[in-house]
């Protein structure tokens, strides 16, 4: 069936209509559309006479079996991005259906590999290669997948189309991130377009990843000039004034970024907490 697609790279994600992208990559999008998933989770159909699964998704019946429809008889493989719960739990149902080896960072979360690969590890298959990029960041198992033919970036969730990401301490680490993203920019070739875990396909990855860093650092020197101001404050202290842009329902889940700030600036001899590990410790400013 995944030959029979409709080719619309630019389209917009909808859950129930797989589309291709490229000659070598198709989209379907799982039905758990939401504040952190937009339209919902993206799996991604990687080849031609073989092919590998990009993040199957939640273990959402109606999707497993709509993507193992869609490769059906020549699906060898399922990777991972990490093991967040929109990610990865399909990968045993799918695997089940389809008898496909499932390949990732670690077993975590619920999730166990069949086998364990990290930084440069590459799958090949029938006109494919699949190279695996260790991106810490938001979670410190995230691999994005570089299909090396197209130069398509799988970004998971280090990189998503209108919106920025998560970063959630302990296992986020904000200073990780920054360094990850500004990797991407260094690949050679280039990469011609980032195909995210959430959102459309990025066509103009360079100017993405340029506007992430900016928006990061100025998001830190928003929060380093609030506790400079402040004084002596908490993360829930220092939330309303950081992220005035933000609507009131996302400030539960902006703290953690709020916090994962912090701890750069602790990191970086800016700033000092009575204690890094506790998000309701509070913060001082260094001068």
């Amino acid at each position: 069936m995944i030959d029979r697609l409709p080719r619309e790279p630019g389209g917009r994600p909808e859950p129930g209509r797989p589309v291709a992208l490229s000659t070598l990559v198709a989209r379907a999008t799982a039905p758990n559309p939401g504040m952190m998933t937009g339209p919902g989770t993206n799996t991604y159909l990687v080849g031609t006479t073989e092919l590998v699964v990009v993040d199957p998704g939640p273990d959402h019946e109606g999707h497993l079996d709509a993507v193992a429809e869609l490769g059906v008889g020549r699906i060898g493989w399922i990777v991972v991005t990490h093991t967040h719960p929109d990610h990865s739990p399909g990968a045993a149902g799918l695997a089940r259906r389809t008898g496909a080896e499932v390949l990732g960072f670690s077993e975590r979360d619920g999730f166990v590999p069949g086998r364990a690969v990290g930084e440069g590890f590459e799958l090949t298959g029938a006109g494919f290669t699949l190279r695996a990029l260790h991106s810490p960041g938001h979670a410190s198992n995230h691999l994005c997948w570089l299909l090396v033919e197209e130069h398509i970036l799988f970004s998971g969730d280090h990189v998503m189309e209108g919106s920025t990401v998560v970063i959630a301490p302990p296992d986020g680490d904000m200073d990780q991130y920054l360094e990850s993203v500004r990797r991407l920019l260094g690949l050679d070739p280039p990469l011609s377009s980032i195909a995210p875990g959430h959102g459309a396909l990025i066509v103009e990855p360079a100017a993405a990843l340029n506007d992430i860093i900016e928006h990061r650092l100025a998001r830190e020197k928003a929060v380093a000039d609030a506790l400079r101001r402040a004084g002596r404050a908490t993360v829930d202290e220092l939330l309303g004034a950081v992220y005035a842009d933000v609507r009131d329902e996302l400030l539960p889940v902006a703290r953690y970024s709020l916090w994962a700030h912090l701890r750069k600036l602790a990191a970086d001899g800016s700033a000092r907490a009575d204690d890094v590990a506790d998000i309701e410790a509070p913060w001082q400013s260094v001068d």
